[in-house]
């Protein structure tokens, strides 16, 4: 006799698996190198510019960007994330960074979107630059809300050592925080 729930159950765990595996091939893994991540950090930002231009006055007061141009997420029950991005000071890339967290819980579904995390404070920069490993926790300010719209970048951002925009979301997975994520230093 065969148990149909665990048949379900399997099927469905295995179509999110894939659908995150072949998801993450397109955020970075196998990619060229510093050149395609650079690339596709420049052209992040400018959907970001264009498409929220009050983001544009927040990077000319940053002291540091991290931009992760894709993060793939998925999960059934308990899930993850990677992707890979670049920092940037003064509009240079200074060194690259790969992103991943995991999380439990009730979830399930796929995800993909950008994010930026915008350094407002020399100290904020340094601490993220000489940690092993950097992780998000809750008290990150975010200038892009869970609706896509743009908020107001003066008050709240003024007083926030980091600050979040995520957008370009595409898939099936309800929400993004960059709670619990972790960034660590990589060479492409």
């Amino acid at each position: 006799m065969t148990n149909h729930s665990f048949s379900r159950r399997a099927f469905a765990l295995g179509a999110v698996a894939s659908l995150g595996l072949t998801a993450a091939c397109g955020n970075g893994i196998g990619s060229t190198g510093p050149a395609t991540i650079d690339a596709r950090v420049d052209a992040t930002l400018a959907e970001m510019y264009s498409t929220y231009p009050n983001t544009r006055a927040l990077a000319e007061k940053a002291n540091g960007m991290l931009v992760m141009p894709l993060v793939t997420e998925a999960g059934f029950g308990f899930g993850g994330a990677y992707g890979r991005g670049a920092l940037r000071v003064g509009g240079v890339t200074v060194d690259y960074y790969s992103t991943a967290k995991l999380s439990g819980g009730l979830q399930i579904g796929a995800q993909q979107y950008a994010h930026v995390l915008f350094f407002m404070t020399e100290d904020a920069l340094l601490e993220f630059r000489q940690s092993a490993g950097w992780a998000a926790g809750g008290d990150i300010d975010y200038v892009i809300s869970s609706n896509g719209d743009g908020l107001k970048a003066e008050t709240t951002t003024a007083l926030s050592p980091v600050v979040a925009a995520v957008f370009g979301r595409a898939g099936l997975k309800i929400g993004a925080t960059l709670q619990g994520t972790k960034y660590t230093r990589i060479i492409p």
